[in-house]
């Protein structure tokens, strides 16, 4: 039986690749999504061995994806895409505790044996990646304690990415009221007073692109 693969990105052109890159070499793509939102829903549903997820996705964010996924579907195991080295995209996605870490650049070369390597209950660093984490090892860049619950996480991304307490309550399901509070609890947490900042935050954590 091949591997069953679910591949998010919000760009159709790149899901295409990637589905036919992959299913060239005798995997099975099982489901694509778009957002966050939606890689969640199909894991949830469909319960992949593996989930390719873009870093930087609309709604949730590849690393928030991962988490949710860990914990509705344990057995998939989830791969990350991203275009960039900076170590805190690398060490926030490490912490999320996803199994690969693919380059976009370097998809075509890695992807299939990241694939391969993390079915097998292994983990697999495109050479970027891990000369990152070497780097960011070698400055002592630690893992901070993240001071944000998940859902925090979420309502912090999309205020983010612009939308209003209104917008926030739609996508998450949640009354006008506690997308409010849960904006009011994060700035006092991260000791923030605009929303300029909250975005810079955002940017610095890997929850959005600048």
């Amino acid at each position: 039986m091949p591997t069953q693969v679910l591949v998010a990105d919000d760009h159709q052109i790149v899901r295409q690749g990637l589905k036919a890159l992959l299913e060239r070499d005798g995997f099975e793509v099982v489901a694509e999504a778009a957002d966050g939102q939606q890689a969640v829903q199909m894991a949830e549903k469909l319960h992949p061995d593996v989930a390719i997820l873009d870093v930087t996705m609309p709604i949730l964010n590849g690393m928030e994806v991962s988490r949710e996924i860990q914990r509705i579907s344990p057995k998939t195991r989830t791969i990350l895409l991203t275009a960039h080295t900076e170590h805190h995209y690398i060490l926030e996605g490490l912490r999320s505790g996803a199994n690969g870490f693919v380059m976009k650049t370097q998809a075509a070369e890695d992807l299939v044996r990241a694939i391969r390597e993390t079915a097998k209950g292994g983990t697999y660093l495109s050479p970027e990646v891990a000369e990152a984490v070497v780097k960011a090892y070698r400055k002592k860049k630690e893992f901070s304690v993240d001071p944000l619950s998940g859902r925090e996480r979420q309502v912090l991304q999309l205020v983010a990415e612009g939308k209003t307490t209104k917008q926030v309550a739609g996508v998450l399901g949640i009354s006008v009221k506690t997308a409010d509070t849960y904006r009011t609890r994060i700035m006092e947490k991260l000791d923030l007073h605009e929303t300029a900042s909250l975005v810079r935050y955002a940017i610095r954590k890997g929850l959005v692109q600048p």
